[in-house]
């Protein structure tokens, strides 16, 4: 079966994150998914991120590795987290996508894992 990433998108120039009680409610919901998940077999891998603030780009194109503290393009909704499936097809990815995005309350983008 293909695998996918279904990346979980934040915009943190904007982001409010959820305190006591909501967040608490919140990650019951994602560890619910995550059990759905995994009970259905499509688990492979699953996890949280750290701030864009923690982040570092590294460009080794040159002569010379550059390395630019901060992401890429902070403009941009970055990557907070995300899974890694294993499916039927697309549309179970897009259907677990729809899930895991409820169960954490931000967007999830979808993509597959290039063919070997």
């Amino acid at each position: 079966m293909p695998e996918f990433l279904l990346s979980v998108l934040h915009d943190y120039a904007h982001l409010e994150m959820p305190e006591g009680d909501e967040l608490e409610a919140m990650y019951a919901s994602v560890g619910a998914f995550n059990e759905e998940l995994q009970a259905a077999g499509g688990w492979v891998f699953a996890g949280g991120l750290e701030g864009p603030e923690s982040a570092a780009v590294v460009d080794a194109t040159g002569d010379t590795a550059v390395i630019t503290e901060g992401c890429a393009n902070p403009s941009a909704p970055q990557m907070g987290g995300m899974w890694v499936i294993d499916v039927a097809d697309r549309e179970a990815a897009l259907d677990w996508a729809r899930r895991g995005s409820h169960a954490c309350g931000a967007q999830v983008e979808v993509r597959p894992f290039q063919g070997v």
